[in-house]
């Protein structure tokens, strides 16, 4: 394609790339010849994820921690020189509020929320001084449909939708893009049912494997340097919406 962005050698962090979405996002940049840093909670997780995406390097911490963030931006230093663009993906699942013990409801909103905030402002700075870059969030069309039982969750990525939205206005004049992509269902750990279940809902479009939300990942990332993808919903084709 014409005026493409190449990845290659581009510094990339992704947030949560140990599982799922973040997994299959992390094997897809690296053989794109990026630059791919990731970490999340569980070790043994993330050496799975590093034996499967060739290339990649990462370390585990907690994007709801302070330290956490500390520690992965001390490394994408270290390791990567700087960076030229966040994909945050980190993300938990939830029960409604009053199914939830205080600790847990908190630590959602910390991860999906204020971990994806965190991970933005490290990364403003670095990419201000250099000239530029682009940021991507994860997000989700709960902020749309609003499913019943999905109140905490639901309201961490409207907290996401929102906040990219406005932050794209207030970096926009140094060189820094801001995108959100939206997925609708998903085969991850995050889906409550059965693999069985996952199987027979892929097979019938009621439900996308992890690579396509990738896919789609890539396809905003590899845009023209004038083209901003603001937001991309990618959902299977019958998708539940109520």
């Amino acid at each position: 394609m014409r005026n493409q962005t190449d990845l290659r050698g581009k510094r990339i962090l992704v947030s949560g790339g140990t599982t799922g979405i973040g997994r299959e996002t992390i094997a897809l940049l690296a053989k794109e010849g990026a630059r791919v840093l990731t970490f999340g909670r569980d070790a043994d997780a993330l050496a799975d994820a590093l034996a499967y995406a060739e290339g990649a390097i990462g370390l585990t911490a907690d994007a709801a921690t302070r330290e956490g963030i500390e520690r992965v931006f001390a490394e994408v230093d270290d390791k990567l020189g700087g960076i030229d663009i966040l994909v945050a993906n980190a993300a938990l699942g939830a029960q409604p509020i009053h199914q939830m013990e205080e600790d847990a409801w908190r630590d959602v909103i910390e991860t999906n929320l204020v971990g994806y905030l965190a991970c933005a402002r490290a990364a403003i700075k670095r990419m201000e001084q250099q000239g530029g870059g682009h940021l991507l969030f994860v997000g989700s069309i709960s902020t749309d449909i609003k499913a019943e039982g999905e109140s905490v969750y639901s309201a961490t990525k409207a907290g996401v939708q929102a906040f990219a939205e406005t932050l794209r206005k207030e970096v926009a004049d140094k060189n820094i893009k801001v995108s959100v992509v939206q997925p609708g269902s998903v085969d991850t750990d995050m889906q409550e049912c059965t693999p069985d279940e996952k199987r027979e809902a892929i097979a019938a479009d009621k439900m996308l494997h992890a690579e396509d939300i990738a896919d789609a990942i890539l396809f905003v990332l590899t845009r023209s340097e004038r083209a901003d993808v603001v937001n991309l919903r990618i959902e299977p084709r019958l998708q539940k919406t109520s």
